[in-house]
């Protein structure tokens, strides 16, 4: 079978660090062109300055993945969906709830598949995760999402910008795997958000989540983007049956009761693209908001809290 000839809209550290050498060892899909404003090129295909330089240059190419960062990406998918593109996109799929329902709508519209990708729910151990609160029930569960945002994001001053989502571009990661576990619709009861002195956006976030489940789990999360130590991606759950489980390395593995049940590379772009590769041929779009509309109400009902500034 041919190969799903793709391009990449935006080569930022996301794009050269997971979805070019996940495309380039792919059976499913095939690198055919990038778009690069600053004029990156990559593996000798055809480069473009603008999506509009690509769609005329080459009409045949039917795919493309948006890559941007989030502030930009609902113009530059409306404008691939308009054309008669498929759409991959980088999580978090829009900037706002509204973007995101208009994307869904005009994919709907055009016959497009659109699919959003959170790349965490992936990880191995999230089904397993998800299949053991099914089971078992949850009495608790806590988010502990902590990361360096100079190592992770060095120098990208966007994410301290409106629509550039702060600690909440990691920790949506978390979110859509706690969205994805949970038996039951969370919702954010409260929560506290500390921002810089001289950013935008939030370096830290404290949550708590309530849900309609009878049961009454307490739901937090705890997020931090100034840990200086290792990282810390994990989440720690008591089940209703009495078990402890750990959910930890971003999702690749799960421990119950201190024995480790699953564990295995990482590998959330190769699953992504081989998902992908499904719904194109099946004609399906994929689209969840469900991660971004918790950290919409984390803003809406968020307490702002501020500290030191923030320099690189």
């Amino acid at each position: 079978m041919a190969k799903h000839r793709i391009a990449v809209i935006g080569l930022g550290k996301i794009s050269q660090d997971q979805h070019l050498p996940v495309i380039d060892a792919s059976g499913e899909f095939e690198l055919a062109a990038v778009v690069s404003t600053r004029g990156l090129s990559q593996g000798g295909v055809p480069s473009f300055r603008t999506p509009a330089e690509l769609y005329r240059a080459m009409p045949e190419i039917g795919i493309v993945a948006v890559n941007t960062p989030p502030d930009v990406r609902h113009a530059i998918a409306r404008e691939a969906l308009a054309a008669g593109k498929d759409v991959l996109l980088e999580k978090p799929p829009a900037a706002t709830l509204t973007e995101l329902a208009d994307l869904e709508a005009l994919a709907e519209a055009k016959k497009r598949v659109l699919f959003a990708t959170w790349h965490s729910r992936f990880n191995p151990a999230v089904e397993a995760a998800r299949t053991l609160l099914a089971e078992a029930g949850l009495r608790s569960l806590r988010i502990e999402w902590r990361e360096n945002v100079k190592k992770w994001h060095p120098g990208q001053d966007w994410v301290w910008e409106p629509g550039g989502f702060g600690v909440f571009d990691p920790g949506i990661n978390a979110l859509s795997i706690f969205t994805r576990i949970l038996p039951a619709i969370p919702f954010v009861r409260s929560a506290e958000l500390t921002y810089p002195s001289n950013r935008q956006t939030p370096i830290a976030a404290k949550l708590v989540f309530a849900s309609a489940d009878p049961a009454a789990p307490a739901l937090t999360a705890d997020f931090d983007w100034r840990e200086t130590g290792g990282e810390t991606w994990h989440m720690l759950i008591e089940t209703a049956d009495g078990r402890s489980a750990r959910l930890f390395k971003g999702g690749a593995a799960l421990e119950v009761d201190g024995r480790v049940t699953v564990e295995a590379p990482s590998e959330e772009y190769q699953h992504i693209y081989r998902h992908f590769a499904g719904l194109l041929d099946a004609r399906r779009s994929d689209v969840d908001g469900a991660p971004l509309r918790l950290v919409a109400d984390a803003m809406l009902v968020g307490r702002r809290l501020t500290t030191d500034a923030f320099d690189w």
